[in-house]
């Protein structure tokens, strides 16, 4: 049984090769698709009722049935989502951002239907969770754990850790910076939407890196990974996979815990760090972070309540008590 058709094929091809989307963001859509179009024959009586829903055969869903889509048909699914899976605001936020996202390239990029049946849907209002973050001493004790480290990966582990807490790198940023990417004092790195961006580097990332360029010198590395910097033992470039395992090690071995935190966690304490002891502008942390808006950066500014109420309490008319005023 083919488990999509060849219009839902084609959309996920363009997600990933035109808008550079990356491909867990699409591996979710496409299951919010799969499931809209499972639904959809089932709500229209096109296979028996009591026919469990990961055996309906969408394969034959064809342009014709998806012109036929009503935005009730949406209201009904989202109001199914809701009652028999019970799903929470954000979960239904992401199954309405996928059908937004697919009836748009139906209409207005390829002109495939009429009209745009998700044109009205309205996302449900998500309550912003605070990001996670280590707290600086767990950070110090972080660095301490991987510099200290007997493993024969030491100075690469360290500078990884390095990396992903100074410059609030992302994972697959790291994996793929390159040794001609290093500029100096500067770091080039391929962001979201394949957007290129300048990471400045300071005094601890030039001595990590510094510390693993020397290291990989003496490394038998194969002629793929002739130009990625960080490599596994075997020589190819170092995978996403291992970098996770790495970094897990070494917050256990500093003794935090992998429950809550994890390596995009590190991404959020560089941020958090920068913004409440750098006193980072949050324009400035916005371009360092490579967020493409300023409202996903300024979740970060949470952190900087305590110095808030001081500044509240600081201000001279703070004590101001109109009874003594009168005597």
């Amino acid at each position: 049984m083919q488990p999509t058709f060849p219009v839902l094929e084609n959309y996920c091809s363009y997600m990933l090769a035109a808008l550079g989307r990356s491909e867990a963001t699409v591996k979710e859509y496409k299951y919010d698709l799969i499931l809209f179009a499972r639904f959809m024959k089932l709500d229209r009586g096109k296979v028996p009722e009591d026919t469990p829903l990961e055996e309906i055969d969408i394969s034959d869903i064809d342009v014709k049935f998806l012109n036929s889509v009503t935005t009730d048909d949406l209201l009904a699914f989202i109001i199914w989502l809701s009652r028999s899976r019970k799903q929470s605001n954000s979960a239904r936020a992401r199954h309405i951002a996928s059908l937004r996202s697919f009836f748009k390239y139906l209409h207005s990029k390829k002109r495939l239907i009429d009209n745009n049946p998700a044109y009205d849907l309205e996302t449900p209002k998500i309550g912003k969770r605070l990001p996670k973050y280590l707290t600086l001493e767990q950070s110090r004790d972080l660095l301490k754990a991987a510099y200290d480290s007997p493993k024969e990966s030491n100075e690469r582990d360290y500078c990884m850790l390095t990396l992903f807490l100074n410059c609030g790198m992302r994972l697959s940023e790291l994996r793929g910076i390159n040794i001609n990417d290093i500029h100096g004092t500067t770091l080039t790195v391929i962001g979201k939407g394949n957007k290129e961006r300048t990471i400045y580097l300071n005094d601890a990332c030039l001595e990590a890196l510094n510390d693993w360029i020397n290291k990989r010198a003496t490394l038998k590395i194969k002629p793929e990974a002739s130009k990625a910097l960080f490599v596994s033992k075997r020589g190819t470039r170092i995978s996403d996979d291992m970098i996770q395992i790495t970094i897990k090690r070494l917050l256990e071995e500093a003794g935090i815990d992998t429950r809550i935190y994890s390596v995009h966690k590190l991404r959020h304490t560089a941020a958090t760090l920068m913004y409440k002891y750098g006193k980072v502008d949050i324009r400035n942390l916005q371009m360092i972070l490579g967020h493409q808006s300023v409202s996903t950066t300024q979740i970060y500014t949470h952190v900087d309540d305590e110095a808030l109420h001081q500044a509240i309490e600081s201000n001279p008319l703070a004590n101001f008590d109109p009874e003594k005023e009168r005597k």
